[in-house]
């Protein structure tokens, strides 16, 4: 099967228990169990995860480039809604 023919799939790999998955790559796949196999194949071969998400590049909504100013103004009025604000223990290595 051709490569247009084959759905673009988004990988993201939570390394470790209590952290965020993290987008690692793409990759083309027939479904999303085949996308999950190669993922697996591809991403964690030597068990650098314990979790993997894939998901359909086409079932993703993104933001436009001209559409951020309005995401972002009305935050900007707001400080008290950015961590900025607040000191973190040095045990907090996650947050």
């Amino acid at each position: 099967m051709s490569l247009e023919k084959l759905a673009v799939y988004e990988v993201f790999v939570r390394s470790a228990r209590g952290l965020d998955h993290i987008h690692v790559g793409s990759l083309h796949a027939e479904n999303p169990d085949q996308a999950l196999m190669y993922a697996r194949d591809v991403y964690i071969r030597r068990s650098e995860g314990v979790s993997i998400w894939v998901v359909a590049q086409q079932d993703i909504t993104t933001s436009k480039k001209e559409d951020i100013a309005t995401f972002v103004e009305p935050m900007d009025d707001k400080p008290y809604r950015h961590a900025t604000h607040y000191d973190l223990p040095d045990e907090v290595k996650n947050m």
